[in-house]
């Protein structure tokens, strides 16, 4: 059983899954109450299991299933954007990601040219 297969069961299908230990390990809360933290009706219920998270995986799925309603539901889930000046400048200054941030802000564009320039290695492009 895969995280997404309860997600299903949850918005679509209202199939009872946890039938046995084995199916109740394979419920990852923090994956379920993400997926439904897309939706604006299902982010209240998403909230109040992760308020809820000493409850057993079994009454977290059985209230996530019993309250929301059936929808389809599809979403993209939200990934990092990579950002190559704050690559340049943590590689130029030696800054983690969050200082090469702050740096980015102070640092106009004709010297992130002069950084990009300095850290060319040659070779063909």
């Amino acid at each position: 059983m895969k995280p997404f297969d309860f997600v299903n069961a949850i918005n679509t299908t209202k199939e009872k899954l946890i039938n046995s230990e084995e199916t109740e390990k394979a419920y990852n809360p923090h994956i379920v109450n993400r997926a439904l933290s897309y939706f604006p009706d299902t982010i209240f219920y998403a909230q109040e299991m992760n308020m809820s998270r000493h409850l057993d995986n079994k009454l977290q799925f059985d209230y996530l299933i019993n309250s929301i309603r059936k929808a389809k539901r599809f979403s993209k889930w939200a990934k990092k954007e990579e950002n190559s000046d704050v690559e340049v400048i943590c590689e130029y200054y030696g800054y983690s990601p969050d200082k090469a941030k702050a740096a980015l802000s102070i640092l106009s564009s004709d010297q992130l040219k002069i950084i990009r320039r300095r850290l060319e290695k040659g070779g063909s492009k």
